[in-house]
């Protein structure tokens, strides 16, 4: 189980995030929409304890936090072991190849033997379209096929729940169609994502369900078959801005 109920975040004076209760189920794709401040990689990022909400609940598998309170490491390590990040702008270490990058998490923080590690990270990397480019460095490729590798990083640590937060929207067109395909497969094989986006096409064809962030709070969530049926002016809204 991963959930958030009556969540709030503050940044001063800025309410990020007001009173939002929302229930991710496993084996399903969810996509986050809204437009720019509306709090979407906020509440992925308070998902996986990279910002501490202001108040609410956060539940992960058995561990339930309540806020206000910081969060102890030993808090984070408990909600972390559940999901993993990806991030818009990679983060991958660019003194390692794409092979040390893949399973230096599962080495470190897993214990897993680098020899177990090595043949699943090379599985992975194979998974994502990059099995042969195993031990290069990220200089040596592509925006596109930087984000897969991080994907493949973020799967090697197992993970229930993969966060992506805007995963195509630092890549041109051609190159955010590589990582989408990646995503695509992932979702159709059953793993559970929690996206962040503004690929509308994603949303449309890969999600199952849909939740719609304005001013920190959920203004929709349901199905993308009623949501791109624009239910509500604010949402009619919001999709003329990507018909236009």
């Amino acid at each position: 189980m991963l959930a958030v109920k009556e969540m709030h975040k503050n940044f001063g004076d800025v309410h990020a995030l007001n009173g939002v209760s929302i229930e991710f189920l496993r084996g399903e794709t969810t996509v986050i929409l809204g437009t720019s401040g509306s709090g979407k990689s906020t509440l992925l990022r308070c998902l996986n304890l990279l910002e501490t909400p202001s108040s609410g609940q956060l539940c992960a598998g058995e561990s339930t936090l309540t806020f206000p309170g910081k969060p102890s490491r030993r808090d984070k390590s408990a909600v972390r072991s559940h999901s993993a990040m990806v991030f818009q702008d990679f983060q991958l270490f660019p003194h390692l190849t794409l092979l040390g990058n893949v399973t230096l998490g599962p080495v470190l923080a897993k214990g897993i033997k680098k020899k177990d590690a090595e043949a699943y990270g090379r599985e992975l990397l194979g998974k994502v379209g990059l099995a042969e480019r195993a031990d290069t460095f990220p200089y040596q490729l592509s925006g596109g096929q930087r984000q897969r590798v991080a994907i493949a990083r973020a799967l090697a640590m197992n993970p229930e729940y993969l966060l992506c937060d805007e995963p195509t929207s630092a890549l041109d067109p051609e190159l955010g169609a590589e990582v989408r395909r990646v995503l695509t497969d992932l979702a159709r094989e059953g793993a559970t994502l929690v996206v962040v986006t503004h690929d509308m096409n994603f949303a449309r064809n890969v999600a199952d369900r849909v939740v719609f962030l304005a001013d920190g709070t959920v203004q929709f969530d349901g199905t993308p078959q009623l949501f791109f049926s624009a239910p509500t002016k604010r949402i009619a809204s919001f999709l003329d801005v990507f018909d236009g």
